[in-house]
């Protein structure tokens, strides 16, 4: 039982702490704010994490494992509609449930400094180099899923808003929605 509690707790200093990186950068988050953040003192971070550095390895690394945890669930789903449906709903229950681990695994998309959002929306959206517009649709699939689990968990309904989140992103990487496709045959 101490075991999972202490998991528990990593995991939302953790997400807490990749929120304040996610939207401060490494550089300009301190130290007694990431405290702050967890409900902590600046000691009582550091108990748990030795240093500013080793929270925000630790943030970026369960950004990482999580990320890897989609791509092993969807890996073996062939390329397409369900493929593309399946990964926006683990990325959209990821978000629901750690929103600052989701802004800090999305930071790359949305700054200039990192490179390697490239790579990541490839592996899961199977996204060829040289297919811009579809590099385009998912980014704007994961922008409208960072902001919209956002706001389903800052109003707390997260469950009402899942499925309307999914029908979003996946209207925004050009697929037909389900509504859409019974529309046409009426």
């Amino acid at each position: 039982m101490a075991r999972a509690l202490r998991q528990h707790v990593d995991e939302e200093i953790l997400d807490r702490a990749a929120a304040l990186f996610a939207q401060h950068g490494f550089e300009q988050t301190s130290l007694k704010a990431l405290a702050d953040a967890v409900g902590l003192s600046k000691a009582g971070l550091l108990h748990h994490y030795p240093s500013k550095e080793a929270l925000h390895a630790a943030a970026q690394n369960f950004a990482a494992v999580r990320c890897k945890q989609v791509f092993d669930q969807v890996a073996s789903l062939p390329l397409g509609r369900a493929r593309d449906r399946r990964v926006l709903e683990l990325l959209t229950d990821t978000a629901l449930d750690r929103p600052g681990l989701v802004a800090l695994l999305f930071r790359p998309v949305t700054t200039p400094e990192a490179h390697h959002h490239d790579e990541l929306l490839s592996e899961l959206f199977a996204i060829a180099p040289s297919d811009a517009e579809r590099l385009i649709r998912v980014t704007g699939a994961l922008g409208a899923l960072a902001v919209l689990s956002l706001a389903a968990h800052y109003r707390g309904d997260k469950t009402s808003w899942r499925p309307r989140i999914v029908e979003t992103c996946f209207n925004a990487l050009g697929h037909a929605s389900y509504v859409d496709e019974h529309r046409r045959g009426d």
